[in-house]
């Protein structure tokens, strides 16, 4: 029978692992029940990718790293990225894997120019984005855990905007008719979210840049997670 696969594009830090768990946990705690298997490969680590026919899905993970450094690993799922749209095997990339899908499709990613958000942030869906499985039972608006420094800066034609907010131009968008890039993190609880934040509070207070701003920015953001769970939804219907 064919995976669902998560393939881990990075790790969490390490200070909070024991507590929080990773990434490859989090995905699959959101994803909630899926009606084949689940398997997680560490691509980061060196691991394999599977064949297209070997899976049923695919989720793309975050990472600390970045796409631009063009590190062979991070190649190689690009690559692996074109070979699943070919196939048309469901795939979902998030912040990173989000990228990675931009330019696996010929777009730009690079460093936003106004900088990192992070936070709990609004989210905005276009008239596409109501329309689309990914974001069934989620209103036009809503909120949503995201930290990131890069972004996809420009999509190739051909691909569907779906949601955005007032410093992201592309929070989400899809590739043909089942393979979806976010650029939040569905996956995020509110105290993984604290958790980044204070990470970023504590950078900016060593540079001497004000943090105020971040302090008071995470809440709950319960319907973004429904992004997982409609992926899910999505991959047990191609079985």
């Amino acid at each position: 029978m064919k995976s669902l696969y998560i393939i881990k594009a990075g790790s969490t830090f390490a200070t909070e692992m024991e507590r929080l768990g990773d990434f490859e946990e989090w995905v699959r705690r959101g994803l909630g029940d899926v009606a084949c298997p689940v398997a997680v490969v560490n691509a980061e680590g060196g691991e394999a990718l599977p064949a297209p026919e070997l899976c049923a899905g695919a989720v793309v993970t975050g990472s600390h790293a970045m796409v631009t450094d063009n590190l062979p690993w991070s190649v190689a799922i690009e690559r692996w990225i074109q070979e699943l749209i070919a196939a048309r095997v469901p795939f979902l990339g998030i912040c990173y894997g989000h990228q990675l899908l931009g330019r696996a499709v010929g777009g730009e990613v690079g460093y936003h120019p106004r900088g990192r958000e992070v936070g709990t942030v609004s989210i905005e869906l276009t008239p596409e984005g109501q329309r689309d499985p990914l974001f069934e039972g989620i209103p036009a608006r809503f909120v949503a855990h995201a930290t990131h420094a890069q972004s996809v800066l420009r999509l190739p034609e051909g691909t569907v905007h779906l949601a955005f907010n007032g410093f992201e131009s592309y929070h989400a968008f899809r590739v043909g008719e089942s393979a979806w890039g976010v650029q939040f993190h569905p996956e995020y609880t509110r105290e993984i979210m604290q958790t980044y934040v204070r990470d970023e509070i504590a950078d900016l207070e060593a540079a001497c840049e004000d943090a105020g701003a971040l302090r008071e920015v995470v809440s709950e953001a319960p319907l973004a997670g429904r992004v997982l769970t409609n992926f899910a939804s999505v991959v047990c219907r191609t079985l």
